[in-house]
């Protein structure tokens, strides 16, 4: 009797490979689809979705002070009074710095005839700037664009019907984004709840765990910001009671405001005051102001500011400084007001993941699973 030959296995049919072939195609070209429908249709939103982020960024650095309130009240009146509080703060800091603007604005309206002359008693006085008025008429170009300033007002007039229109959208922007983070606020906690309620009891703690470490961590962002603007509007303060600045309290809001924009708004500060410092004691007021303010501004961004915002995220200093970069190179300001926060988050998701992870192996090293019984 004769051994039969080894039989091999069937293989698939061609009709086969090639079905399953074009169903991996099909299944490729659709996830490249709609990864491309959702990225156009995050950049169509973009818009109310940074709404959306900076309501969420302001919800979560507002929880501090509503979860201290509402150990003595009912939340929905301590969310009340923090927001009221988050509303009348501009309002107030408005009041200390428009009228001293308006009063400065008239005195300069009043003055310019005279600072007019004074400007050409030392164009005469001095030989350069008088050679030069003989040489180029400079007075009498000056008059001469000073008689068209009465034909451009038309044009000034449409200037400030866009800055106006700028305003009120700017206004809408804000109360918009306020609304939201109302809503944020309330519903926020059920849904962050709600998530962690559907894992097992061990990593739902994990996530509750998560979430209020990230709502720390932004919470103190917010709180280093203010502590440095309060550094930045007190030191100016007293740099300007020094020099004999006129309004040196609301020039000293002016900084502390614009201290909390990044990158730009310590600059745009010093800037403004600078300003005011012409009308003083030029030049000796400017060139102090102008060495301290470079000065100053060195120190905040390579000491003040990482130092701070180090401690109460729990950052490395150099980490601050690069998601700072990043972030304003990516995204602007925006960016890089909420790059720290955001960085801190990611470092704290990480550690709590590796965390959840060193728990579980343990876990296993002390209870192995059971063998199994034939």
């Amino acid at each position: 009797m004769t051994a039969l030959p080894p039989t091999s296995p069937p293989t698939p049919s061609p009709p086969l490979q090639s079905q399953s072939a074009w169903r991996q195609t099909l299944r490729t070209v659709l996830i490249v689809v709609a990864v491309a429908i959702s990225l156009y249709l995050i950049y169509l939103l973009r818009r109310p979705l940074t709404w959306i982020f900076i309501a969420a960024f302001l919800a979560i650095a507002l929880a501090g002070p509503v979860n201290i309130l509402q150990r003595k009240m009912p939340r929905g009146l301590a969310v009340a009074l923090v927001y009221f509080g988050v509303i009348l703060i501009p309002i107030v800091l408005m009041s200390l710095i428009v009228p001293p603007i308006v009063n400065q604005g008239n005195n300069l309206a009043d003055n310019l005839p005279k600072y007019a002359h004074d400007f050409s008693d030392f164009i005469v006085k001095n030989r350069t700037l008088h050679r030069l008025q003989t040489d180029y008429n400079i007075t009498g170009k000056l008059e001469e664009q000073a008689s068209k300033l009465p034909g451009k007002l038309g044009d000034a007039a449409g200037v400030l019907s866009d800055i106006g229109l700028g305003l009120v959208n700017s206004i809408f922007t804000a109360v918009t984004i306020l609304i939201l983070s109302i809503f944020l606020m309330g519903a926020g906690p059920r849904w962050l709840e709600a998530w962690a309620a559907r894992y097992e009891p061990e990593d739902a703690d994990w996530w509750r765990r998560l979430f209020e470490r990230i709502g720390n961590a932004v919470g103190n962002y917010v709180a280093g910001a203010l502590l440095q603007a309060t550094v930045a509007g007190v030191s100016s303060w007293i740099v300007l009671i020094i020099l004999g600045v006129p309004f040196a309290l609301p020039l000293a809001v002016i900084i502390f405001l614009l201290d909390l924009v990044p990158l730009v708004g310590a600059t745009l500060g010093a800037i403004l005051v600078g300003l005011v410092t012409l009308f003083n004691d030029f030049p000796v007021d400017t060139i102090v102001w102008v060495v301290w303010a470079i000065v100053y501004q060195q120190i905040e961004n390579t000491v003040i500011q990482p130092r701070i915002q180090a401690r109460a995220v729990q950052l490395e200093p150099l980490i601050v400084l690069v998601s700072v970069l990043f972030g304003s190179t990516l995204f602007g300001v925006m960016g890089a007001l909420l790059a720290i926060p955001v960085a801190a988050a990611i470092q704290i998701t990480v550690r709590e993941y590796r965390t959840l992870r060193g728990s579980r192996a343990r876990a296993q090293i002390i209870s192995p699973p059971e063998p199994e019984t034939q």
